[in-house]
Formats: structure tokens, C-alpha cells, sequence
């Protein structure tokens, strides 16, 4: 009875459209030509493209290019698919038909006939945009793209990254040694469009002035001694999706020169050669020092800076965002556990009052380290404060013994009592203290 049933239903197409009609997820589906010949109604409400608009259209055209971004199994030219997956599962950020960016959740399959022959693709899609805003509000995120924080100014890089990420602007990112740079760089190409597309990075100020016009530009065969072939730059290494320049402030004038033209005309001149090609690419900068201050001092080029810094991204050294170093604790033990199949180890508050109170010059990468250490070092199951690195056990010496109220702060504490409306139960476990630390902190400030 129940097949009978089910072939009934399944032998008229009107109920099988009628079912996907009603799932909450955008369907899209297409032939080996990239020719859209299914698309059901929440594909419609998320994209705001209709049915009329993209039936029997190329999917890169009815959606203004690749709707799965970089991530698209059938790239130029159509027949040409990439065999070697059948299933990519990803985020991505796209722009609907009226010009608003989306955050989907999507997953594209290579669809198979009866003789187990691929004839096309389907992709299944949420927006999660809603849910995403909602969790910024709220402060509700710890972790964003592998990056670590629950700071009220963490939770401004995150939706700077979401909102960047769909633009191909320039970007520069200005922060100290240590906190995170190519963790935010990374993150902006896997949001983008780009994100099925290669990221390249390359430190500016890790290469010898002689090198580095050939590393991020190329040669060609003969162009120097030692040149005996032709050779990519990173620059065309990174073609279709982003190149990474760390420490750009250590850019040799002459080679400022080109990335200029380069990002005035999107074309490149290989050494030795007096051909220029055009390169689709996205430029991240970044650097430790401050770009403005180096254009005062002549060391920059004032127009390079102007054509990097369009859109500027501050990262705040661990210092002053002390709450998120539990957090970061967390996250580093919970990586060792993982990676050496043992038992998580415990941070005693001993340990952890003095990693509080630390100033943190290296900033999260010396964090890192420092439990590196201390895990090595432990014998036990909890580290304590004398397997912490001598920078932080040697600072407490003669020190007069602090209390546990060190480790929060006017802009934390704020947040989180804002967050929870009032609630300091719940704002000293947000925090990572006790009641009674929090209510000391209030009276004390």
C-alpha cells in the first residue's frame, strides 16, 4: 500500500516540485553545460532571481558570474568539470539581484544517472546571514574563521570581514608582531567569492631586495644569472584569488613602482620582459608599522599607500583584550589534546592570574608558545605557575601579589554587563571569574 502510494506521488512531477518547493534550503539544479533547469522557490526568496529569469540560462550568467563562486565544479570552459570531487561543502558570500550581500551555507553535488555517469550538479543553500547578525549582537561568537576572541573589538573585525569580503577593494590590516594578520587576511578570502581560488602569501621584508621583484612578479628565461627558465610571480600564482603581502612596508621603492601600475591598470611586466599581462587578483596588505607614519618618513610611496589602504583593518594587540586569553588557553590545550590524542590539561588560577597580568609583547603567537611550553614542561594534569616561561613567572617576582580582578577590564566587563542586561551571574561566567572577583571589580571601580 505504502509503495503504491509513494510511486503515485512520485509519477506526477507537480508533487515532487510541490516537495522542494517547501524545503527551507535554495536548490539549484544544472545540466553538464551549466544549464539551469531546476530552481525552487526559497532558491528564488534568498537569491531574488525568478524562476523566468534563470531557467535554461548558464549558471555564471543568470547570476551575474559563478553563483558557487571559485568553488564551481564547471569553470570556464563549461565541459571542462573538475572530476576529481563530487561533493564541496562551504561558505560563501553573494549578491542578490537587488545588490545585497548574503552569507550562504552551501554544498554542491555531482549529480549521477542510473549508469552512475555524471549529468549534472545540484547545490543546496541556507542563509545564514540573519543568524550570523544576530550572534555578532549578542556577542554570542568565540570563534570566527579560526580566529579566537570574544572582546567587543574582535567582534568589530569580524563584521569587518563579512562586510569586506564580498568587495574586491584593497585591503591593508595594521597590527604588532603576533596578532593575527594572515589568521584575518585568510579569513577574508575564504568568505569571498574567491574562496575556491588560490591564497598566496609572501613576507615583503623575508626576502633580499635582489629576489623580490622576481618572487611576486616572475621572470623570464635569461632576464638575470641563474634564470634559466621562465618562472611564475606570486602574483600570477594567485590568479583569480588573493595574494597576501605581509610586512609591505618593507617594499623596495623600485618594486612599490609596479605594484602601483599594478593596482592602477591590473597588469604586470615579468623581469625581463617588456610584455605586460593582465592578472585577476586581490590584493591584502599588511604591516606592523604604521604605513603613514613610513610615508612621512619617505620610506613609502604616499599614492601606494592611498591605493592600499581603501579599506583599513586594526587588529588590537592581546594587551587590551586581556578577557579573550582564557578563551585562547582553551583553544591552544584543546589543539595539543587533539593532535597528541591525550587528556586536555587544566590552566591552575595561579597560572592563569599571571598570564593576566603579563603584557604580551609577541601577543597571541607568544601566548601559543608560552602553553607550548608549559604543557611540556607540566607533570601533572594542571599547568601551574611554575611551568610558565621565565618572561612570565620572572615579571611576578617581588611583585606585590595581585588579585584576581587583574585580569578584567573597564571595556570588558561593560560589554559583557550589557550583553546580559545586568545579569552578573551570568556576566562572571562570560568572563571566566567567580561572583564574588566580579562584585569586587564593581566596588573597587
Amino acid at each position: 500500500m505504502k509503495k503504491t502510494l509513494l510511486k503515485k506521488i512520485f509519477s506526477e512531477p507537480e508533487n515532487l516540485e510541490r516537495i522542494l518547493d517547501n524545503l527551507q534550503d535554495g536548490i539549484i539544479a544544472h545540466d553538464l553545460e551549466r544549464r539551469i533547469f531546476y530552481y525552487n522557490r526559497k532558491a528564488e526568496e534568498i537569491t531574488g532571481y525568478t524562476r523566468d529569469e534563470v531557467l535554461g540560462k548558464d549558471c555564471h550568467e543568470a547570476h551575474g558570474g559563478p553563483f558557487c563562486g571559485e568553488h564551481c565544479l564547471f569553470c570556464n570552459p563549461p565541459q571542462e568539470k573538475r572530476t576529481d570531487i563530487d561533493t564541496v561543502d562551504y561558505s560563501i558570500t553573494i549578491t542578490t539581484k537587488s545588490g545585497e550581500n548574503r552569507q550562504l551555507d552551501m554544498v554542491s553535488t555531482m549529480m549521477k544517472d542510473k549508469n552512475g555517469q555524471d549529468f549534472g550538479v545540484l547545490a543546496s543553500f541556507k542563509d545564514v546571514t540573519d543568524i550570523l547578525d544576530l550572534q555578532m549582537r549578542m556577542g554570542e561568537i568565540s570563534i570566527f574563521s579560526n580566529i579566537i576572541g570574544q572582546h567587543f573589538r574582535m567582534l568589530q573585525v569580524f563584521q569587518q570581514i563579512r562586510d569586506v569580503a564580498s568587495y574586491d577593494s584593497a585591503i591593508h590590516i595594521h597590527g604588532e608582531t603576533g596578532t593575527g594578520k594572515e589568521l584575518v587576511a585568510v579569513a577574508i578570502h575564504n568568505k569571498s567569492h574567491r574562496s575556491g581560488a588560490p591564497f598566496v602569501a609572501i613576507n615583503c621584508g623575508a626576502l633580499p631586495d635582489g629576489l623580490i621583484e622576481s618572487e611576486l612578479f616572475g621572470h623570464i628565461k635569461g632576464a638575470f644569472s641563474g634564470a634559466v627558465r621562465d618562472k611564475k610571480g606570486r602574483f600570477e600564482l594567485a590568479e583569480g584569488g588573493t595574494i597576501f603581502l605581509d610586512e609591505i612596508a618593507e617594499l623596495p621603492k623600485h618594486v612599490q613602482v609596479k605594484l602601483l601600475r599594478f593596482l592602477q591598470e591590473g597588469t604586470l611586466e615579468k623581469v625581463g620582459s617588456e610584455k605586460t599581462f593582465s592578472l585577476n587578483t586581490r590584493i591584502i596588505s599588511a604591516s606592523n608599522k604604521n604605513l603613514k607614519n613610513e610615508v612621512k618618513k619617505n620610506n613609502f610611496r604616499d599614492d601606494l599607500y592611498y591605493r592600499l589602504n581603501v579599506i583599513p583593518i586594526d587588529l588590537p594587540p592581546l594587551r587590551e583584550r586581556k578577557s579573550d586569553i582564557p578563551l585562547l588557553c582553551n583553544h591552544f590545550l584543546k589543539q595539543v589534546a587533539a593532535k597528541y590524542k591525550k587528556e586536555r590539561l587544566r590552566i591552575s588560577k595561579e597560572a592563569l592570574y599571571a598570564m593576566m597580568d603579563y603584557s604580551w609583547p609577541g601577543n597571541v603567537r607568544e601566548l601559543e608558545n608560552a602553553i607550548q611550553f608549559a604543557i611540556i614542561k607540566c607533570k601533572g594534569k594542571i599547568i601551574s605557575f611554575e611551568n610558565l616561561p621565565m618572561e612570565l613567572t620572572g615579571s611576578q617576582i617581588n611583585r606585590k601579589k595581585r588579585g584576581p580582578f587583574k585580569k578584567l577590564d573597564n571595556h570588558a566587563v561593560q560589554a559583557t554587563l550589557q550583553k546580559t542586561g545586568g545579569n552578573k551571574a551570568r556576566a562572571a561566567r562570560l568572563l571566566g571569574v567567580g561572583r564574588a572577583t566580579l562584585y569586587r571589580f564593581l566596588n573597587d571601580h
